[in-house]
């Protein structure tokens, strides 16, 4: 069954890669996007074990946490820990939070990695304001560094043929910073669904099928005719 891609092959003939491509090797994007602001970081590497993700993650939490307005004044006990907590209702499974918990300063969105759930990185954070929120199974849609991360991709590899890891990460590494230099803000929704919701309006339904007419049907008055 067809599907909307990025481009159509004939069946039975699925798109190929260029002769000129050869696999050397793979890199993996190391990304935080600050959806507010649209703002970048993202780092390319060959591997990604917990010692080095944990690392990067802890040197660029830091930096994002210098860039934000000092804390209010520390609140009464119960309603400090209610701006924690409150981000935990429905939830099925619930982080358990230390008992003296500092400002909530970041909300931290990422995907339910083994290496997410390390205990030592979780007291980490906690204990810099930051409260993580994972994305449920199956749902890497929710989380906007995945969008951003196939727009980074696609510009800074598409057409060409690198010949090796370091010219890969240098590519995706400069794009970020080309990014960066006029970054474009993510809203959950955005303008794309105010049309569609805009454009659903304007539609005109036809009794009770699925068909519907772009502009409003003239009803006409007839006579009422009985049959006994």
């Amino acid at each position: 069954m067809p599907y909307p891609g990025a481009s159509w092959e004939p069946q039975a003939h699925p798109r190929q890669q260029p002769h000129e491509y050869l696999r050397l090797g793979t890199v993996k994007l190391l990304t935080l996007l600050r959806p507010a602001t649209g703002e970048v970081r993202a780092k390319g590497v060959t591997h990604c074990p917990n010692a080095v993700l944990h690392a990067w993650l802890k040197r660029e939490v830091a930096a994002l946490l210098a860039t934000l307005p000092e804390p209010p004044p520390a609140l009464d006990p119960g309603a400090h820990r209610a701006q924690w907590t409150r981000w935990q209702e429905g939830l099925r499974v619930r982080i358990t939070l230390p008992a003296d918990l500092p400002p909530l300063r970041l909300l931290l969105v990422w995907d339910n990695l083994t290496g997410h759930h390390t205990p030592e990185l979780l007291l980490w954070l906690f204990a810099r304001g930051v409260m993580v929120l994972y994305t449920p199974l199956s749902g890497s849609w929710l989380n906007m560094a995945e969008s951003l991360q196939r727009i980074l991709g696609r510009r800074a590899l598409q057409g060409q043929h690198p010949q090796t890891t370091d010219q890969i990460i240098a590519w995706l590494e400069a794009t970020a910073t080309a990014w960066n230099a006029d970054p474009t803000p993510f809203i959950w929704g955005g303008k794309r669904a105010a049309r569609r919701h805009r454009a659903w309006q304007r539609r005109h339904g036809l009794g009770g099928s699925g068909a519907y007419t772009a502009q409003p049907l003239h009803w006409r008055h007839y006579g009422l005719v009985q049959h006994k």
